[in-house]
């Protein structure tokens, strides 16, 4: 027996019916209007400077700007109260400190900010009063709710400024109509037209910056997927690579092992027998290799039908460069010797991505090969000059790829890499590939 349970989020009606949507939707927006409004609406939250970089004085001008901003637009409702009030003197001046304390609120306490500013402007227009004056804004009050209004939808979110504006055009319409009957005119309609507009621009300005942020982070996202897996085809393409090498070795083992006891007259038993062990070891050792290479395999991959390059395929990697249009000179320093097929082949594979990258980056630049045979292992260099038209030079989509796997294969060899510009403009990339001195001289032998 299977015992199902049902959650009802939305208590029933009086006969025990469900509400309807028309109810939970006035149930939701009254919940949103007590979180945005009531709930903890004097709670203390600063307006934060803004981050800015340069000088001393910079930093600081910059950081403070928005609250300069707000507290000159203070200013200019504390003046505008005052030049429009009917009385003069200590009215006058309350009126004025009652237009600019709201908008000085909203850098500390934003919402209750919003609140004090509708308390302030029924006490400006008790104080102010005057027989044709605007109801129930006096025009510093109009121009303080104003401010107030946009600098608390800046700072919080744009259901809280859809809240504030309703709660703007219920304070209206009250105090309008029930104290304001007598007055010349009243300034409601202009108050919300106004506003809305304002609030509308803001909200738009939340959602746009929300959606670049989200547009940000999904770029961060595919940035790093991609260069994962950029990372993952390049090892790939080693493995690929690697495999006819190691097979090459393997299949010479398996048939030295095959031959060596026909060359031995009448050889032991055991000898024989460690042959074929070896024999058999050898074999499947490259069954499994081939199970590898067939789990790396791209669909459309081939094998190739020539031998894995080496150091001394280098020759004719600079004349197909040469002929596509870079100057390219080489320089080879030390005993030159035959290294370990891995290593020549990475080390063929590094300068060939290195002279691509100057074809593709520094159009019309010359390179320069350098090698180096050192007693522990390999040296290579290979930098090229500034293109000579930086300016015209087309950003490529594949930039930072050829890098990677020139990296990925120093790291397989346990060697060491940098790439970076040089001081004139150009770019050098530098790799030492270590040779154990058996491996060494294994390869001279």
């Amino acid at each position: 027996m299977t015992q199902t349970t049902h959650t009802q989020t939305t208590p029933p009606g009086p006969a025990g019916r469900p509400r309807s949507p028309e109810f939970r939707l006035a149930a939701d927006a009254l919940r949103g209007l007590r979180q945005d409004l009531f709930q903890d609406a004097f709670a203390y939250d600063p307006l934060p400077r803004r981050s800015a970089d340069g000088a001393l004085t910079r930093r600081l001008s910059a950081g403070w700007l928005p609250h300069a901003v707000v507290a000159a637009l203070g200013v200019m409702a504390m003046s505008l109260a005052m030049a429009s009030s009917f009385d003069s003197g200590p009215a006058a001046l309350l009126c004025g400190l009652l237009a600019l304390a709201p908008v000085l609120l909203t850098l500390a306490r934003p919402v209750g900010a919003f609140w004090f500013s509708l308390a302030a402007s029924t006490a400006a227009a008790v104080i102010g009063r005057g027989d044709f004056s605007d109801w129930p804004w006096l025009p510093g009050s109009f121009l303080s709710h104003l401010v107030v209004l946009t600098v608390v939808a800046l700072r919080t979110r744009p259901r809280t400024a859809a809240s504030m504006w309703v709660m703007t055009a219920v304070y209206g319409f009250v105090t309008a109509g029930l104290f304001g009957w007598h007055r010349y005119d009243s300034n409601v309609t202009p108050m919300l037209f106004v506003s809305a507009l304002i609030l509308l621009a803001v909200s738009l300005r939340h959602i746009r910056r929300q959606a670049q942020q989200e547009v940000t982070a999904q770029q961060t996202v595919t940035e790093h997927e991609r260069s994962r897996r950029t990372l993952l085809e390049e090892r790939t393409t080693i493995a690929r690579e690697l495999h006819d090498v190691v097979a090459h070795h393997m299949s010479v083992v398996a048939i030295q092992a095959e031959a060596a006891p026909y060359r031995v007259e009448n050889p032991p038993e055991e000898l024989e027998k460690a042959f074929v062990t070896i024999r058999e070891n050898a074999v499947a050792a490259l069954t499994e290799l081939r199970r590898v290479l067939g789990v790396v395999r791209a669909e459309d991959y081939e094998a190739p039908d020539a031998p894995q390059p080496t150091l001394a395929d280098l020759d004719g990697l600079l004349a197909n460069v040469r002929e596509a249009g870079l100057t390219v000179e080489k320089a080879v320093t030390g005993a030159v010797r035959e290294l370990p097929q891995g290593v020549e082949l990475s080390a063929y594979r590094i300068v060939q991505e290195a002279l691509s990258n100057t074809l593709r980056h520094a159009p019309g630049a010359s390179a320069r090969v350098e090698i180096g045979y050192v007693l522990g292992g390999l040296g290579l260099r290979i930098v090229n000059t500034p293109p000579p038209a930086p300016q015209l030079i087309k950003p490529s989509p594949g930039a930072g790829h050829g890098i990677t796997g020139m990296r990925e294969r120093v790291s397989m060899l346990n060697g060491e890499m940098t790439a970076a510009a040089t001081e004139d403009g150009g770019y050098e990339v530098t790799v030492f590939l270590p040779v154990p001195a058996a491996t060494a001289s294994e390869g001279d032998a």
